[in-house]
């Protein structure tokens, strides 16, 4: 996992166990104090709310607790872990920019590429002007590296 992926992790744990939680509770007692609760629906979500909640949390300290953090500006070269890839789709021009990260912190509308990705693996141990056959739900595509950076 990146740094930075960690810290926005962090950040989330925090938010969950200082806002979420308390504000959460403070909804259970507000319904419960509406009366029957076998009938109460604010009661039932707020405690569907927290079931959610709890359980968030303790999946982020899980994968907080078995992460590898890596800082990928002491690399260079090749394609690997942490890498920002500018890519160029042979078919189309289409440029875009990924950084490949691991799995939690993957978001593809962000440009963070999941490590285990069809792209990022075809992707693994490239350099600049090579080019990469990768096989998608839509067909085959080819892509030209244009750059690789670990800023």
């Amino acid at each position: 996992m990146t740094r930075a992926g960690f810290h926005a992790l962090d950040e989330e744990l925090k938010m969950l166990k200082s806002v979420e939680r308390p504000a959460v509770i403070r909804a259970i007692a507000e319904a419960r104090e509406h009366g029957d609760l076998s009938e109460n629906a604010e009661y039932h979500a707020a405690r569907e709310r927290q079931s959610f909640i709890e359980g968030r949390i303790k999946e982020v300290e899980a994968i907080m607790g078995r992460a590898d953090v890596i800082d990928p500006s002491r690399f260079s070269g090749a394609v690997k872990f942490g890498a920002t890839v500018t890519l160029v789709d042979e078919d189309t021009e289409e440029v875009r920019t990924y950084q490949i990260v691991g799995e939690p912190e993957a978001d593809i509308e962000k440009g963070k590429l999941n490590i285990r990705s069809p792209l990022a693996r075809a992707l693994i141990g490239k350099e600049e002007g090579d080019s990469v056959e990768v096989r998608t739900p839509g067909g085959e595509k080819s892509y030209e590296i244009v750059s690789v950076n670990y800023a």
